[in-house]
């Protein structure tokens, strides 16, 4: 499937009728779900082929997982549960934070700090219950492709090296290359791509509550904040990226980031965000992240019998005008 006119990266930077590096338009210019116009009902189709066994393997973590939450803007969530009788249960969440898990970033998550929002969007139209640029907008489009796990953590350990997870390590386009060309799997134009650095598993896991609590600042391990990403996921026409990771790229960004507004790099002050690619695939790509994702089951799966393609179905919350929500996502082999 080709899409001749579909822009490259380079050429999106080339623009003068809209900010340079957008992709302001190219759907539209009342576009609100980015690159989940990449799933067209021909790849969607082509999708459900690759459901062979029909096994289901969940691709989040438990809600209250993250305890104490990565982010520091973010409070575990308390379950509440009551009953009108002794024959009866109820429940509510206080403190929920849509993004506190495993989740997707909607497209009112970031603004560029010199362009705005999504397709131009008036920020004074994104409150709650207004749907423009909510994450309803993916609920109502729906989320399901061909879903390819690349597991990096497995490829460079088969090769002796350890990610820093807790040192922030960035990974090249060329190392996530290599992974893939070594599972022997094919990336395409509209797949949903899982990248797995074994990040979670280690916050989770060989980490313990009191380390996580030191955690001050957070380093977390993801891809390098670089052109060569940036124009990598664009002109790969990846539908969504998600990753194991706290933000999908390393976190923090670099001091020499080159996403860097023009006041920062002369003396401005600086905010956790600066630097961060999330400024540029949110804002000015519509680039749909999802981040923490639970990849190890499905890694584990995907070894045991060279498979790693499979359908991949995520159904975020239909909450008008929502800036993320959790993925709800499934692999179906």
């Amino acid at each position: 499937m080709t899409e001749p006119s579909f822009p490259t990266y380079a050429e999106l930077l080339a623009r003068t009728d809209a900010p340079p590096g957008s992709a302001w338009g190219v759907w539209g210019a009342d576009d609100e779900i980015g690159t989940l116009n990449h799933l067209t009902p021909e790849r969607v189709r082509d999708a459900a082929s690759l459901v062979r066994s029909g096994q289901r393997i969940r691709l989040d973590h438990p809600l209250e997982a993250f305890d104490p939450p990565p982010a520091p803007t973010r409070k575990p969530l308390r379950h509440m549960m009551f009953g009108v009788n002794d024959h009866h249960r109820d429940e509510y969440l206080d403190g929920f934070y849509t993004q506190g898990s495993s989740q997707l970033d909607g497209l009112r998550h970031f603004a560029h700090p010199e362009h705005g929002f999504y397709n131009g969007v008036d920020p004074g139209r994104l409150l709650p219950g207004q749907p423009t640029l909510g994450v309803n907008r993916y609920a109502e489009h729906g989320i399901v492709g061909r879903g390819v796990l690349v597991d990096v953590d497995a490829h460079l350990r088969s090769q002796g090296h350890l990610i820093d997870h807790d040192g922030g390590e960035a990974i090249d386009v060329a190392t996530v290359l290599a992974a893939a060309a070594a599972q022997g799997v094919e990336l395409r134009a509209g797949d949903i791509l899982l990248v797995r650095t074994g990040w979670g598993h280690h916050y989770l896991n060989a980490l313990g509550p009191r380390e996580r609590r030191e955690l001050v600042p957070l380093r977390a391990s993801g891809l390098r904040a670089c052109v060569e990403t940036i124009e990598w996921l664009w002109d790969s026409r990846f539908a969504v990226v998600a990753s194991d990771t706290f933000a999908v790229e390393a976190w923090p960004a670099p001091q020499d980031s080159p996403f860097l507004t023009a006041a920062e790099r002369t003396g401005a002050p600086l905010s956790p965000h600066s630097g961060l690619m999330h400024r540029v695939l949110i804002p000015l790509l519509g680039v749909v992240l999802g981040e923490l994702w639970a990849l190890d089951e499905l890694a584990a799966a995907c070894a045991a019998d060279g498979r790693w393609d499979c359908m991949v179905v995520a159904t975020p919350l239909n909450l008008t005008g929502g800036v993320g929500s959790p993925s709800n996502a499934v692999a179906i082999r």
